[in-house]
């Protein structure tokens, strides 16, 4: 699951790991992030930190509170990189910080890690 409120981010993504062979979700925001991760159960997710509505820190710590979906693993992504986002990020559950613009190839070996396991 992609969980992105940039379009352009968004698409990039979805089209790079679609012409991987993944099967993707969308969420617009924190909230959309996890209804979706409830009703679907996707192997991954690609959070976004700054989104409206909630947070994709808020939303990794409700993922992380709820028993029936606290295994999927979470790869935080980032574009308003500051000192101390990555242990922010981890802090609230995330298994992995990735800061934008993120290299595509280093995205998928990331998410390839987590699949493997």
């Amino acid at each position: 699951m992609v969980a992105e409120d940039n379009p352009a981010n968004s698409q990039t993504f979805c089209n790079y790991l679609e012409s991987r062979g993944f099967r993707l979700l969308l969420a617009k925001d924190g909230l959309e992030a996890i209804a979706l991760a409830k009703a679907q159960n996707p192997a991954l997710i690609l959070m976004d930190i700054q989104m409206p509505k909630m947070d994709g820190l808020e939303a990794t710590r409700h993922i992380r509170a709820d028993r029936q979906i606290s295994h999927i693993p979470i790869v935080a992504l980032t574009g308003l990189a500051m000192p101390g986002d990555r242990e922010k990020c981890l802090e609230a559950g995330a298994n992995e910080y990735l800061a934008k613009p993120v290299r595509l190839k280093h995205l998928l070996s990331t998410i390839q890690q987590f699949l493997e396991n």
